[in-house]
């Protein structure tokens, strides 16, 4: 790989003597793209093969190779929460997947008698918000094809937010009655549709990829050798590139990036996450996934720049958490620790005893490595709560794979330098119901026993993710110190002059506006 770049360092900076360069234009388009489950180590791992968006970004961008989700339950939702919001899930209040985005009172559109999708959960602003509060006027659509990432990104805002459900992109009623006319259209083509049956081959020649195509414990134990039947086009690379296509053709619709001041687009690319999850992140597949990824997003921001011109839209590219590999890639094949860790157990225990003692349900409920529990009524019932969630965890700390316990107590009383309770510290709200948290030795997963990968307990491996920033003004350099995802909200505020409504976690990350300064300084 060929890369022009000073490295900062974690303390000061080398930079090169500034120089005389004419300021750039105005910024008129914010592009947010996001790739579920991409781990922070591959843009480097693959970068002898990028040649599209990955290349442009990654050759040409300010790149932080130590970003992270650097909260507990790296899930989609929490996840998303971070990125535009500029705080930690314990601040914007989504924890968990399954407390995210449902809402019985907003039906999606094409699916009115399903659970419905809103941002009712989100507490607090976005960027979208403080560009709203200093223009009116700005627009914004964000895309995905799960409503999750759609809708997160731009917390409550009402705007033009899209996910794919039923072979269709769609909304739900909390942002609209109908579909407008470009979204009918689009979908009427049925290009999903026509992926059905269709044929996954790679890419590349298969001495292009160093993985092997054998490894029985890959997507459940069947269909694990390419060329792979796609059954599901929603979980095939061309998932992703349908999505690009959605969202350049709402770009156009909506007429982003076309006015004096910034608009804001969000796309969100799930495949890489259904791919990961079946195949694992040392496969053959999630490298071939990749690389079609970095075709497509070249294509899709050499359409944006036709349309709005390259100098005028600045992109961030992340992710939402990262990925744990195969438990059994690491110990069959790394011959390292891991395994699979339910608390399920220990949880269906306690729930079953305190419903015949008490005559009700109190909502124990273990998502991944958090019990939830309903804890104003187990105080209404008389039970010390401190009590119940110090013997629950004592339970579960002897468990293989488990490193460390929290309850309530316990984890307000973990010094700073303890990394695994800053992690779940500033994913739970003070108002949040539980009862104890853990996190998992390096290399074992939270799962219910089934093949796969999984991501959630808050490995290295789950938190780290790429941050990049690519745009007229901004530098092509690499940057050695950790930054958080949080750091994403108050650097693009900066860097388009808008004024955050509320404090927030994150820091602005000043090697991305470093150039920028100087040539508005030496015109």
């Amino acid at each position: 790989m060929v890369r022009r770049a000073w490295v900062v360092a974690l303390v000061g900076s080398l930079s090169p003597t500034p120089r005389s360069h004419p300021a750039p234009p105005p910024v008129a388009l914010v592009v947010l793209v996001t790739v579920d489950q991409m781990r922070a180590d591959y843009l480097a791992r693959f970068a002898a093969q990028w040649t599209g968006g990955f290349a442009r970004i990654y050759r040409g961008g300010t790149v932080f190779d130590h970003g992270e989700q650097d909260h507990a339950a790296t899930e989609t939702a929490p996840g998303h929460s971070t990125l535009l919001s500029g705080r930690y899930p314990a601040h914007t209040g989504i924890v968990l997947n399954s407390r995210g985005v449902q809402d019985t009172a907003a039906p999606v559109l094409s699916a009115p008698r399903e659970t419905g999708a809103s941002p009712r959960r989100f507490r607090g602003t976005t960027l979208y918000d403080w560009m709203v509060a200093g223009d009116p006027a700005a627009r914004v659509l964000s895309v995905s094809r799960k409503d999750r990432g759609a809708i997160f990104p731009v917390g409550r805002a009402r705007g033009a937010v899209y996910w794919f459900h039923d072979g269709a992109f769609t909304t739900s009623r909390y942002y609209a009655d109908s579909l407008p006319a470009w979204v009918q259209t689009f979908n009427r083509r049925g290009g999903a549709a026509r992926l059905a049956g269709a044929s996954w081959n790679l890419l590349l020649p298969v001495s292009a990829y160093a993985e092997p195509d054998s490894e029985p414990f890959e997507n459940g134990g069947s269909d694990y050798v390419f060329p792979h039947r796609i059954a599901t086009p929603a979980a095939s690379p061309w998932m992703d590139s349908l999505t690009l296509a959605f969202a350049l053709e709402g770009a156009r619709a909506l007429e982003l990036g076309r006015r004096t001041r910034p608009d804001l687009l969000a796309v969100s690319l799930s495949a890489t996450d259904a791919i990961g999850h079946a195949f694992g992140p040392d496969s053959r597949e999630i490298h071939d996934q990749l690389l079609h990824v970095d075709r497509w997003l070249g294509q899709f921001l050499d359409s944006l720049a036709r349309v709005i011109g390259s100098d005028r839209v600045v992109v961030v590219l992340t992710g939402d958490h990262g990925v744990t590999p195969l438990p059994e890639y690491s110990v069959m094949v790394r011959h390292q620790p891991g395994g699979r860790v339910s608390l399920g157990p220990i949880v269906q225990g306690a729930s079953a005893a305190l419903r015949r003692r008490f005559q009700r349900d109190f909502s124990l409920d273990a998502d991944g490595g958090l019990l939830s529990a309903d804890t104003a009524a187990l105080r209404a019932s008389g039970i010390d709560v401190d009590s119940l969630a110090q013997a629950l965890a004592s339970a579960a700390a002897p468990l293989p794979g488990i490193a460390r316990v929290y309850t309530p107590r316990t984890l307000a009383a973990a010094p700073a330098s303890d990394w695994n309770a800053e992690l779940w510290r500033h994913l739970l709200p003070p108002d949040y119901g539980w009862l104890f948290c853990a996190a998992t030795l390096e290399g074992y997963v939270w799962s219910a026993g089934q093949l796969g990968a999984e991501h959630g307990a808050g490995n290295l491996a789950d938190v780290q993710v790429p941050i990049a920033f690519f745009g007229p003004g901004i530098p092509a350099q690499l940057v050695a110190r950790p930054v958080s995802t949080v750091d994403i909200a108050p650097t693009l505020a900066a860097l388009i002059g808008v004024r955050p409504t509320e404090r927030l976690d994150g820091r602005v990350l000043h090697e991305v506006l470093s150039h920028r300064n100087q040539e508005r300084e030496n015109p």
